[in-house]
């Protein structure tokens, strides 16, 4: 991404530009009864409300067949196909929707996009701004053009306008840097990126990528090493460990962050995207990272951006589609395919995801990132032993075990503890403590597996109280308070902390299986048994059912006695 903030003026702008984009295919006619095919309209609208850019596409077709100049319908077709990435046959729609006398800042968005795809630069000086525009967008696509039209003095004053602008300064300047690069000013380029914190641009990763670029072909490679070293951890990032090893070895990294006008406002639109993801709404968001890729379909970072979107708005299908487009020889082919497995998990064909991370473990298992995906989703499935294998592989990457590191060795406790090798588990589970000793993840998991256990109920204890005072809204750790102490025989303690978790996790069986324990131990009978069957009807693990099924029938006194565990203490419970 090009900038790491984006001020509050330019945000309050794309902000506002994204309500009315947003909002104007969803509006409604003035007049229903003179609806073209009702029926195709009314579907599309609630496929668009859903974002189910497909079927929407589809409906308003058929709709467009009765009224093929209908605005409104034009209108929400060119916002459904653009979703869809078929900027080609949204900029037709918007030819007609002009004809008709209609306009949009989604249909300016298309004409635009074919325009740049097509090198028409004068059209894009000549198209006007659509109402509610964001002006960085439409400035910094005319500058661009200038700079595709040959004229760089014209670009360069207009990238310097937007550079002055109050909260789009980043902007401007980093724009300007790379048509700099593009015309072969590397030292022109460098000169902006090089100045953060003298009124130059904080960059980002995509913005040091081409620092580092231009750096190396100014026959800087030792600055770029430095600069890499400056704004990478070791292992972090495969793409920038690769970049590295190249420059240590003498190799000139080309430039390519945006080799041409057309490849400049394909980062700008991304720039947008950037900028205003998670700030507005995800299909906002979207419009811009698609024309990113129209423009330039081998941008994997513009690539990634739109298969995450369309993975937030529930469309998994065309996520992995998206995801699928990264090359698999692409340095960041690893992070398409264990996002292509997440939306194959959640399409519903899970064993299909964990196939995709196992077989990407094969290729890229020296990538830590490819490891834990593995492991998460395995354990996630309830493959605990194989998870630990995983998990295993990634600990084994780690020299020099640091904070970040805690989730490793938890998840590999967890695994171990559900594998039933609890020895190991707590040994994993105590590692992760002392790399976050305040975790309350870990806390809650390591004193509950204590409890449970009936061993070393004080400490247990200890770490649940720690845990509620680091996250003390959490339902689950309440159960855990309430659990220790009801293994510790205070029913009367655990009373106040496990009704609080119940009305926190409504339909947890757990939870509720464990209020109607509590309420047996203090005397409410009747309650208890209302609880357990409370716990039944949410579908409880098979084991967990049959439990409780025999303390509906016998009694918990009973089945505690039918189990070999300590009876409930008498002198803390209550008759009914």
């Amino acid at each position: 991404m090009p900038f790491r903030l984006l001020s509050r003026r330019a945000r309050f702008l794309a902000t506002a530009v994204a309500v009315s984009l947003i909002g104007a295919p969803l509006t409604s006619f003035a007049d229903e009864a003179a609806l073209p095919a009702p029926g195709a309209y009314l579907a599309a609208g609630v496929a668009l409300s859903e974002f189910a850019f497909v079927p929407a596409a589809q409906y308003l077709d058929a709709a467009l067949l009765a009224d093929p100049t209908n605005p409104a319908l034009l209108d929400r077709a060119i916002f459904a196909n653009i979703g869809l990435g078929d900027i080609d046959k949204a900029a037709g729609m918007a030819d007609r929707l002009l004809a008709a006398g209609g306009r949009s800042q989604a249909a300016n968005l298309a004409l635009v996009a074919r325009a740049a795809k097509s090198d028409d630069f004068e059209s894009i000086l000549a198209t006007k701004a659509d109402a509610g525009s964001v002006a960085m967008l439409d400035d910094l696509v005319k500058a661009w053009a200038l700079v595709g039209l040959g004229r760089m003095s014209d670009a360069t004053a207009a990238f310097d306008k937007i550079a002055t602008t109050n909260g789009l300064e980043a902007f401007g300047l980093y724009h300007k840097a790379l048509a700099l690069a593009s015309a072969g000013d590397f030292e022109g380029a460098d000169k902006i990126l090089s100045a953060d914190g003298k009124g130059g641009v904080a960059l980002s990763r995509r913005g040091v990528i081409a620092q580092i670029q231009i750096l190396s072909q100014l026959e800087r490679n030792d600055e770029a090493i430095a600069l890499i070293d400056q704004k990478f951890a070791p292992g972090s990032d495969v793409e920038v460990d690769d970049l590295r090893r190249r420059l240590a070895a003498g190799e000139p990294i080309p430039y390519d962050v945006a080799r041409n006008a057309t490849e400049g406002i394909a980062e700008v639109f991304f720039s947008l995207a950037v900028a205003v993801n998670g700030q507005t709404e995800d299909a906002f968001t979207l419009l811009h990272s698609r024309t990113a890729v129209y423009l330039r379909p081998d941008y994997i970072d513009a690539i990634l951006l739109t298969a995450g979107l369309l993975q937030g708005l529930n469309q998994d299908d065309l996520a992995a589609v998206a995801f699928a487009e990264v090359p698999a020889d692409s340095p960041q082919f690893y992070i398409a395919e264990i996002g292509r497995a997440n939306t194959t998990y959640a399409s519903g064909d899970k064993e299909g995801g964990l196939n995709i991370l196992r077989n990407l473990a094969k290729t890229h298992g020296q990538i830590l990132a490819v490891q834990i995906a593995l492991g998460d989703g395995l354990r996630r499935e309830g493959q605990f032993a194989e998870a630990k294998l995983a998990y295993d592989a990634a600990i084994a990457m780690v020299t020099e075990p640091g904070p970040e590191h805690w989730v490793l060795y938890f998840s590999r406790g967890v695994s171990e503890e559900r594998s039933g090798d609890f020895a190991a588990a707590e040994v994993d589970l105590r590692e992760a403590l002392k790399l976050d000793p305040k975790n309350p993840q870990v806390l809650n998991y390591l004193g509950y597996s204590l409890v449970d256990r009936g061993v070393k109920l004080d400490e247990a204890l200890g770490m649940i109280q720690l845990a509620v005072a680091g996250q003390p809204d959490s339902g689950e750790i309440l159960d855990s308070l309430a659990w220790a102490y009801y293994r510790l025989g205070r029913y009367q303690d655990a009373l106040g902390p496990q009704e609080q978790a119940s009305l926190m996790e409504p339909i947890e069986p757990v939870v509720t299986d464990h209020l109607g324990d509590v309420y047996w131990a203090v005397g409410r009978k009747r309650e208890a048994q209302f609880q357990w069957r409370r716990a039944l009807s949410f579908n409880p693990d098979e084991a967990d059912a049959v439990r409780i099924r025999a303390k509906l029938e016998k009694g918990l006194d009973v089945v505690l006695q039918e189990e070999g565990a300590p009876p409930l203490h008498a002198s803390d419970a209550a008759s009914e």
